[in-house]
């Protein structure tokens, strides 16, 4: 009990509150999907050809997350809801824990630019197969700055990590973005600032390469061969990603999910300005390199949040030394003080426990998914049979594959697959763009699931030859009426 020092306490409190904030209501349609993915693979073998759609069924496809979803699937077969909301938690709070470890000063310190620095990669984290990148990329960066900063040399480490990462996502881009940002910052050190104390001199400089290009080579350890390769070049290049899609968009800093990312932009700022420790050429890159990235699409956010924390506490812990401000840790506690310290620790469990289980309620987490997600609509698909071919919402797809496993989809989540051509084509459809009705013709539509709010919504109600089968807040159904006898959706 005598170790339990309040300093110890403050470490087990931050991280089971930062769990707590990492769990919340499975409501991200992609995440399904996946599942779905997850399941044919661990019980039918490797996936090679689309097998949800009807726009693409048969078409090549490189199933690029195929390991995180059989671990997916794996959570949601033991605890359903609960196992997704474990899922993203833990790896949430594990790359939060490696931040941690990067981070300077006190565990006072650490927490509050850890509360930040979480708070922006919050905005990132939900149960879908990049909840690996995030954790991964944390992993990397960190054996980066301990061969860095503490002259510890385990990058061997980093290919290992990098063909395990391939085989979770194709977020292992990250990892050489990382890589180069450290390897192009110490040449400029090297450059600009030779005698430095943390500069990695040229000859530890060469060994980070050879393990870079190393990372490289054994990528191509995965199911899909020198195909990999191509995955991430071609995810970036979907103009219809940056045009339409919202977490390829540039924040938008009217929402306050974006407000933690511009407080701790704005503190990384503040705290290299008012520090007179200089600042490091690699964190420069990094830190500006990611902030770049966050600000064109704000699924960078998160990375930002990785690379930038530390820099934060580095730059906060010299301008406190430099003052005096350094505040003294109690390395032996009091008998008494080691009870509150107890005390406080299980008070802060027991409030975290108690706050994953009520959101993950079965009611709050059915009243949450129904918010979001067309449950009500699927449950009338189902109850009347109704058949397709089907256009749907892109946003519903994943939803959709998973929760009417015998009707193909139109399009969802997976735009590697679909490529920017089709993707433009849905978007000019859904939004009853010149054109809608030559697409539903071409493709044979006989049955539309989109937002009640879209615009092919609105011209279907008025359009000759289509029935408003099912509506609600969220969803409409329609079904387009029988032709010389034949049968229509429903």
């Amino acid at each position: 009990m005598r170790s339990l020092t309040i300093e110890r306490a403050a470490f087990i409190i931050i991280f089971a509150l930062l769990f707590a904030l990492a769990t919340r209501i499975p409501i991200d349609t992609d995440t399904w999907w996946h599942i779905r993915s997850g399941e044919h693979t661990l019980t039918q073998g490797m996936i090679h050809a689309d097998l949800f759609s009807f726009t693409m069924r048969g078409e090549p496809w490189i199933n690029h997350s195929w390991g995180a979803q059989v671990v997916m699937y794996a959570f949601w077969q033991v605890a359903g809801n609960l196992g997704l909301a474990v899922f993203t938690s833990l790896l949430a709070t594990g790359g939060m824990y490696m931040v941690y470890r990067m981070s300077a000063g006190n565990v006072y310190l650490r927490g509050f630019a850890l509360v930040i620095g979480a708070a922006t990669a919050a905005v990132f984290w939900s149960p879908r197969p990049q909840m690996f990148s995030f954790f991964l990329s944390a992993v990397v960066l960190y054996l980066l700055y301990q061969y860095k900063r503490e002259k510890v040399d385990r990058l061997w480490l980093i290919p290992v990590v990098m063909l395990l990462w391939v085989n979770l996502h194709a977020g292992f881009s990250i990892g050489f973005i990382l890589m180069a940002g450290m390897i192009g910052g110490e040449v400029l050190a090297n450059l600009f600032n030779p005698q430095g104390a943390d500069v990695i001199r040229r000859g530890r400089l060469r060994k980070l390469i050879i393990v870079a290009v190393i990372s490289v080579v054994v990528l191509v350890i995965n199911p899909y061969g020198l195909q990999i390769y191509s995955v991430p070049l071609q995810t970036v290049s979907i103009g219809a990603l940056q045009d339409y899609i919202q977490e390829w968009n540039s924040p938008n800093f009217h929402e306050r999910q974006t407000w933690p990312f511009v407080a701790l932009l704005l503190s990384v700022f503040g705290a290299v300005g008012a520090s007179r420790r200089r600042l490091d050429w690699s964190d420069f890159a990094l830190v500006s390199g990611t902030a770049f990235m966050a600000l064109m699409a704000g699924r960078n956010i998160a990375l930002f949040a990785v690379v930038a924390t530390p820099v934060l506490t580095n730059h906060l812990q010299s301008m406190l030394e430099e003052r005096g401000w350094v505040l003294q840790t109690i390395k032996r506690p009091t008998r008494r003080m080691a009870q509150l310290n107890a005390v406080l620790v299980v008070l802060v469990l027991v409030g975290s426990l108690a706050k994953v289980l009520l959101v993950l309620d079965t009611e709050t987490v059915a009243e949450g998914q129904a918010m979001f997600l067309p449950v009500a609509a699927t449950d009338y698909f189902k109850a009347n049979d109704l058949t397709g071919p089907m256009f749907n919402s892109y946003n519903w797809g994943g939803y959709l594959i998973f929760n009417l496993p015998d009707e193909p989809v139109f399009v969802d989540g997976r735009t590697d697959l679909y490529g920017n051509d089709l993707l433009q084509t849905y978007l000019n459809t859904a939004v009853g763009g010149e054109g809608w009705r030559e697409t539903l013709d071409e493709y044979d539509i006989r049955l539309v699931f989109v937002e009640a709010q879209s615009g092919l919504a609105r011209q279907l109600r008025d359009e000759p030859g289509w029935v408003l089968d099912y509506e609600d807040d969220l969803a409409v159904i329609f079904t387009r009426e029988a032709i010389d006898g034949e049968a229509t959706g429903g």
